[in-house]
């Protein structure tokens, strides 16, 4: 596991403590893939509802609370396939 990736996942863990239903794939450019499932937050990779792609510098923005996931999709620096409405709910879940 990348420094990257184990801190996004340390983050992830805490912000969404009371869980989250459904899958979603946070691909991490240059430092790998994180899942997001029933059962918790791993790195790892495998088939999701939603992906969101992003550099770390934009993942990293955003579990600190630093960017809003909507404005770094809005201005490109997030993309997002899949299930655009669980991207939303995840959204207001890392708030």
């Amino acid at each position: 596991m990348s420094d990257i990736t184990a801190k996004a996942v340390e983050k992830l863990q805490e912000k969404l403590a009371g869980g989250f239903d459904g899958t979603v794939k946070f691909d991490i450019s240059d430092a790998g893939t994180i899942l997001l499932d029933a059962t918790g937050v791993h790195e790892g990779d495998g088939d999701a509802d939603c992906t969101l792609t992003a550099d770390a510098e934009t993942f990293e923005a955003i579990l600190n609370g630093e960017l809003n996931p909507t404005s770094a999709f809005m201005g490109g620096r997030l993309s997002v396939d899949g299930d655009m409405g669980m991207a939303m709910r995840l959204a207001g879940a890392l708030g």
